[in-house]
């Protein structure tokens, strides 16, 4: 998964409950230094009783802002999600980079 690109993760889920299991292994996935080098990291626990769905919302360095829905997309739709965008923004740094 290409992370260099997101700027900002804000979830919040009941880590009890099953139905936020994609959503405990995307912050899992995420790399230990991550917020070292700048990536602001939100994370609210639901009680154990709350029937909330679990959110997902991603913020990339071009602006482009992403609300995931773990429970539809499973851990593989999130990642494909992500690097899909990651991937253009590669692109383009590439591009200016020369």
């Amino acid at each position: 998964m290409i992370t260099r690109f997101i700027t900002e993760v804000n979830t919040k889920f009941n880590p009890f409950s099953m139905r936020s299991r994609a959503t405990r292994l995307f912050l899992s996935s995420l790399p230990p230094n991550a917020r070292a080098t700048g990536m602001q990291i939100n994370t609210s626990l639901l009680p154990r009783t709350s029937t909330e769905a679990a959110t997902l919302h991603v913020k990339f360095k071009d602006g482009k802002e992403m609300s995931l829905d773990g429970e539809k997309l499973g851990i593989k739709g999130i990642v494909e999600e992500l690097d899909r965008h990651s991937r253009a923004l590669q692109k383009q740094a590439d591009l200016t980079d020369g």
